[in-house]
């Protein structure tokens, strides 16, 4: 066994010191197996940054309620009777928070607007959140950074952090236009990055009256004093009204709207990654089979003077996955700098554009290292048995 280990060594290093003898398409295995790996860390930092922005924006302390069938905002509609029954809630049901005024309670409507991004970028659609004034105390994330909140009634936005960021005209004072209505910017928001941080906020009064939405309500938040919602409330807030009610904590909200656009992502990404894989392998072939062809000679001598055919074997193997090991390594260390805090935005929920940065972690590495490997495993597998079985007096003469 270590008679084998050490011609196997003699026989790497030997292919390792003739690389420069093929140089250039050594490289372009390499540069196979980095695009390889770039690509696919691209879009599960994307999914990954997504589902991070969403999930962080859940509270187990907030209940929502969808109305009408829909599992979105957006399709979505909460009836009146259904609202003043909530506000009337019973004090028995434990776990509800309450004020002096009775349950915790914000009805909210989302509204998208257009806005133009900043550096003469085109237009885009953002969120425009209308609440009550328990709204914003229900979402303990968030912070106020530069001004105040709006006025009951006021024609007046908070804006995210994220729309200060990427589009025009939300600096505090500005005056924006939606539709036939002035508004003036009189506070901005930060919220740990959640994805909060991508919508414009205001009174809910405002935006039903303004948009001709009076009445109109897509959501209902209610505070809990403890994560998560007893069964008893949850059966007791859907029985409430006649139509199909949905009833979950903010969390589960947000993961569920996370999951779904995140899935769509990897099911674009790995797809092309895969692709792309099967073209870097065919490549690899083509590498390893050159390189043998190109140490037919050193390789007849070797197995000449007494090294085996695993030697050989081994040999040319352990080159192919040292070249696939400097393409992922490479394909790593350029993602990382390129897309590790990068900054995207997507739609879901049929509600505007959420803002997120490109999160490249240690799982998602490690996965397309582990692809880029197979790369090197199946690429190099054939060449190396190719080498192992070279015909010895046709090598020796220079025509295997």
């Amino acid at each position: 066994m270590t008679s084998k280990l050490l011609q196997a060594s003699v026989v790497t290093m030997a292919n390792i010191k003739s690389l420069h003898r093929r140089i250039w398409i050594s490289l372009s295995m390499i540069l196979s197996v980095m695009l390889v790996v770039v690509v696919l860390v691209g879009f599960l930092a994307m999914a990954r940054g997504f589902e991070t922005a969403l999930e962080g924006a859940g509270s187990d302390e907030v209940a929502i309620l969808l109305a009408g069938g829909g599992r979105d905002e957006q399709g979505s509609s909460i009836p009146q009777v259904l609202r003043h029954a909530i506000e009337g809630i019973p004090s028995g049901y434990s776990r509800v928070a309450r004020s002096d005024r009775g349950p915790l309670i914000s009805a909210e409507l989302v509204v998208p607007v257009d806005a133009r991004l900043k550096d003469g970028g085109g237009i885009q659609t953002v969120s425009l959140r209308g609440m009550q004034e328990t709204g914003i105390r229900l979402r303990k994330l968030v912070t106020l950074t530069d001004g105040r909140f709006s006025r009951p009634g006021a024609a007046e936005l908070v804006v995210g952090a994220d729309v200060v960021r990427r589009y025009e005209g939300f600096d505090l004072g500005d005056a924006v236009t939606f539709g036939a209505t002035h508004w003036t910017v009189v506070g901005h928001f930060e919220a740990k990055g959640s994805a909060f941080e991508s919508e414009i906020w205001s009174d809910l009064s405002a935006v039903q009256t303004l948009f001709k939405r009076e009445g109109d309500i897509q959501t209902l938040r209610l505070g809990l004093e403890a994560p998560g919602i007893p069964q008893v409330l949850k059966a007791y807030l859907s029985d409430l009204a006649t139509i199909p009610v949905i009833v979950m904590t903010e969390k589960e909200f947000y993961i569920g709207q996370s999951q779904r656009v995140s899935r769509m992502i990897r099911l674009f990404g790995w797809p092309i990654a895969l692709l792309m894989t099967v073209g870097a392998t065919a490549g690899a072939l083509n590498t390893m089979l050159s390189s043998v062809s190109d140490r037919s000679v050193e390789i007849a001598t070797l197995r000449a003077v007494g090294f085996s055919r695993t030697a050989a074997f081994i040999g040319t193997w352990v080159e192919a996955l040292l070249l696939t090991i400097i393409g992922a390594a490479v394909g790593a260390t350029v993602s990382v700098l390129l897309f590790n805090g990068w900054e995207a935005s997507t739609r879901a929920g049929g509600s505007g554009q959420i803002g997120f940065d490109l999160r490249v972690s240690l799982e998602i590495l490690a996965q397309a290292w582990a692809l880029a490997l197979i790369i090197g495993v199946v690429g190099g597998a054939l060449p190396a048995f190719k080498a192992a079985r070279i015909p010895l007096i046709r090598a020796m003469r220079g025509t295997a």
